[in-house]
This record gives C-alpha cells, sequence and structure tokens, in this order.
C-alpha cells in the first residue's frame, strides 16, 4: 500500500445452497492443502507412505476446525454461547481463535504420533516451517474479512476499515509478515543440524513472543495486568518455547537419530484402495467445510457484511443477533 487505502473488499466470493462461501474461510482450505503438500515432499524423511500422509493431514484438518472453535467459545465468547448453546456448532456464524487453531493441531499430530508410533518432535519440526508459512497466508483472510483492526494511526500505509472511524493500522498484515518471516529463520535454522524439537520450539518461542507486540497495536479492550485479551496465550507460548528450547537442547536427540518404524515397515502398512479413497474423500469435505466460516468472531452476518455483499439479508440460516461476543 502507498497511501491510506480504504478496505471495501466483498468477503464472499460464492454462494452453495443458501450458504455463503467467504474468503477468510477459504485461507483454512489453502493452509490445509499447502499443508498437505508439504507433508507429501518430505514423506521420505518422516518414513511416510502416500496413506499415512492423508492420515495426519485429515488428523491436522479436524484439530485446527475443532481446536479453533472451542478457544474461540470458551475462553473469549462464553458470555453469549453460555446462553446460546444451540449455536456453538454454527460456524457459519463465525467464531474461529489462533491459538485454539495451534492448540488444536497440535494435540491432533500427538494423537497421531502416539496412534502410529511415529516421533511427535520429528513430526513436527518438519511441520514448523509449513505452519509458519500457513498462519501467514492465514492472515490475508482475515485482512479480507476487516474484522480484525489495530489502533488509530497516521501512518501511510493505515486502513480504513468498515463500520469504523479513522485510519488504523493494519495488524493483521503485521501478523502474517511476522509468520512469513518465521520461514526462512526455521530454514537457516535447519541448516544448522539442530537437534530434534528446536525447530518447533523455535517456531512456538518467536510465533508467541513476536506476537505479543504486534498485538500492542490491535485494538481490543485490556484484561490482564493491562495486556489485552490473549496475550496471556502469547506469554505462555513464549515460556513454552523457551523450555523446549532448553529441554531439546539438553537432551540432545539428533536429526538423523530415529525411533519411528523403518519406511520398509511403514510402506508396508498399504490400506486396501477404498481406505486410501476413503480418506481421500474425507479430507476433500474438510478441506470445503472451513469454506462457510466468515470470520474470526460471532456476528450477525448479514447485518456486518450486507453493505459490502448486496443482497445478504437475514435467513434462518443467518438470523438477526442482537447481543454478540465481545470482540
Amino acid at each position: 500500500m502507498f497511501g491510506p487505502f480504504v478496505h471495501d473488499i466483498d468477503p464472499i466470493f460464492a454462494e452453495l445452497g443458501g450458504l455463503y462461501l467467504w474468503w477468510y474461510g477459504a485461507s483454512y482450505t489453502l493452509g490445509l492443502l499447502a499443508g498437505f503438500f508439504w507433508l507429501r515432499a518430505n514423506r521420505t524423511a518422516l518414513a511416510f507412505d502416500t496413506d499415512a500422509v492423508y492420515k495426519l493431514i485429515i488428523y491436522i484438518a479436524i484439530g485446527v476446525l475443532v481446536g479453533g472453535r472451542t478457544v474461540e467459545v470458551v475462553f473469549y465468547e462464553w458470555t453469549y454461547y453460555g446462553s446460546q448453546l444451540a449455536r456453538i456448532p454454527a460456524i457459519w456464524l463465525g467464531g474461529m481463535s489462533t491459538h485454539g487453531i495451534l492448540l488444536g493441531s497440535t494435540i491432533a499430530v500427538v494423537l497421531f504420533c502416539k496412534l502410529n508410533q511415529h516421533s511427535f518432535l520429528k513430526v513436527a519440526d518438519v511441520l514448523a516451517i509449513a505452519a509458519a508459512f500457513i498462519m501467514g497466508c492465514g492472515r490475508i483472510g482475515n485482512f479480507i474479512d476487516g474484522q480484525i483492526v489495530g489502533s488509530l494511526t497516521d501512518m501511510p500505509w493505515g486502513v480504513k476499515f468498515p463500520d469504523l472511524e479513522g485510519f488504523r493500522h493494519p495488524v493483521v498484515l503485521y501478523d502474517g509478515l511476522k509468520n512469513l518471516l518465521l520461514v526462512p529463520l526455521l530454514l537457516l535454522i535447519k541448516r544448522t543440524g539442530p537437534p530434534r524439537g528446536v525447530l518447533i520450539a523455535h517456531f512456538i518461542l518467536w510465533y508467541g513472543l513476536l506476537r505479543i507486540f504486534v498485538d500492542f497495536f490491535r485494538e481490543y479492550r485490556s484484561s490482564f495486568y493491562g495486556l489485552p485479551p490473549g496475550q496471556e496465550l502469547n506469554v505462555l507460548m513464549t515460556l513454552i518455547g523457551v523450555g523446549l528450547l532448553i529441554w531439546c537442547y539438553r537432551r540432545k536427540i539428533e536429526p538423523e537419530e530415529s525411533t519411528d518404524l523403518p519406511f520398509e515397515t511403514q510402506a508396508a502398512r498399504v490400506e486396501p484402495p477404498t481406505g486410501l479413497w476413503m480418506k481421500r474423500l474425507v479430507f476433500a469435505v474438510l478441506l470445503i467445510l472451513p469454506t462457510i466460516i466468515p470470520s474470526d468472531w460471532t456476528q450477525d452476518v448479514p447485518a456486518r457484511y450486507g453493505e459490502r455483499h448486496p443482497g445478504l439479508t437475514h435467513s434462518a440460516i443467518y438470523p438477526e443477533i442482537t447481543a454478540t461476543a465481545e470482540e
């Protein structure tokens, strides 16, 4: 951006059976696809066959959706959902937490590794680079959505967001750039041949630490020793990253050391074609599902986006919401 930008981007790209499909949700789809191709490219190093690649990405997709939704509902929006329990599954009304996405995907990878006899740290190190790229690209969806805004600014790259006064810091683009810069950092660390677990430790550390500073440009109410909501999770991630980094260097599990089953053993676990096709079908459904998510927080969808998308009106799917959660 070469000057102040007035945000008027249509957040909807299609309609399907009364449900609108959103660029915000499509960023999840693109992220999962990127993760799938990254796993395929690294399957030899991970001793994965094709079946294992599909199985892990399905675990991750479910972890992302369940984790993101659960943390958003419980941690950020319980004042609303506590009296609207039936709407908790209604992801088409919005509401996903970035920290919940990270937590859910981590639990999913742990579960996959436990059930399939793989080293969690080995798999996590491979996924760390992909995660940084995916989280960076995902912030583009947040920007198109126009919901996460920064404080007022007179900087030349300020953005005039819908329904808000003044030009503001494009804080999601700051966060996206931060995430993308983690990619070359992790690649440089990888070239040094660090002990197993160091890459994921650096990702957790720098993601949390740098987001602490990014979030100071974000506009929302303080609630934790003068820090905005979510900063306690950033601090926790930073501490976990530091602790894991120290633990990894003390243990010094070299990258080439492996407790995984040999690749030949993994390759022998090929399921019948019907099993693989079933996984492909499930993955396809999980790729389509996120596109119905309009935003990272719950809201009256037609009231919020009606001006940017003419024809968007209240319906049984998109009811009028008079009391939404706090931003």
